[in-house]
């Protein structure tokens, strides 16, 4: 059975993308079937994962104005197993552009995925970090929102927010959903502060806090630069071990 996971949180810079990638790869190289959607207008999943925007044909963007349907978009990443629906900047004026249509424009996402999820084990949607339309279908799709928190002051900042916006999808759109689990990252462990903003996260959510914990590091942020993921940028770093950690703690919640 299809899981499908958005990984998202209003605040930018807190690891939303570089866990869609990584996580999803750590899942392919498991063997697991696996898509990646980027629905951020910035569209950083796609170059991290190495796919050359400028001979992308149709993108997440003709999806949600269904110009192309889903199997038009998915493109073959090079690592087996990943597929990826990449993303554009053209994302950026989607709330405007569907701002004319009065209804089923927040499931536009779903019906797309309706034909494609049965060929996949998980699918990742990489959010863009604003509770507009873009977001809101990528709620209505998914089973389960991981949240990334970033160990730094005002961490919690914008959460009770977006916990609202949970909150009316599941009641408008897809009763379904639920949290997956909130993600800690960017964790400076010389710090005082990231161990205190850790405990208090834990504290507030408890069980939904994953216990792999995503640390500061070097290769992470130089990864998407080369078009790679963490495991083959560099396997050993101490990214690499918590991401493949997290995917197997990934896996055991979801039997």
């Amino acid at each position: 059975m299809t899981k499908i996971i958005a990984i998202t949180n209003q605040k930018g810079g807190v690891g939303k993308t570089t866990t869609s990638v990584n996580l999803a790869a750590a899942l392919a190289k498991m063997n697991y079937k696996v898509l990646l959607i980027d629905i951020d207008p910035q569209a950083n999943a796609t170059q991290g994962i190495g796919i050359d925007r400028d001979y992308i044909e149709y993108s997440t963007y003709h999806v949600l104005t269904e110009e192309a349907g889903m199997d038009q978009v998915i493109v073959h990443s090079y690592i087996e197993n990943l597929d990826v629906a990449p993303g554009e900047i053209d994302l950026a004026g989607i709330d405007l552009e569907l701002a004319h249509v009065k209804q089923g424009r927040e499931t536009r996402l779903r019906n797309a995925l309706e034909k494609v999820k049965d060929r996949y084990d998980f699918i990742f949607i990489d959010c863009p970090p604003a509770l507009g339309l873009l977001n809101t279908n990528a709620l209505t799709s998914c089973d389960a929102v991981l949240i990334p928190v970033q160990c730094e002051y005002y961490a919690l900042e914008g959460l009770t927010q977006l916990l609202n916006t949970i909150k009316l999808t599941q009641s408008h759109f897809n009763r379904k959903l639920s949290i997956e689990g909130l993600l800690l990252t960017m964790l400076d462990q010389r710090t005082n502060l990231g161990l205190e903003v850790s405990q208090e996260v834990r504290k507030y959510f408890g069980e939904k806090v994953y216990k792999t914990v995503i640390p500061r590091n070097i290769k992470l942020s130089e990864a998407p630069s080369a078009g790679i993921c963490i495991f083959d940028y560099d396997k050993n770093s101490v990214g690499a071990v918590a991401y493949q950690e997290l995917a197997k703690e990934v896996l055991s919640r979801n039997g």
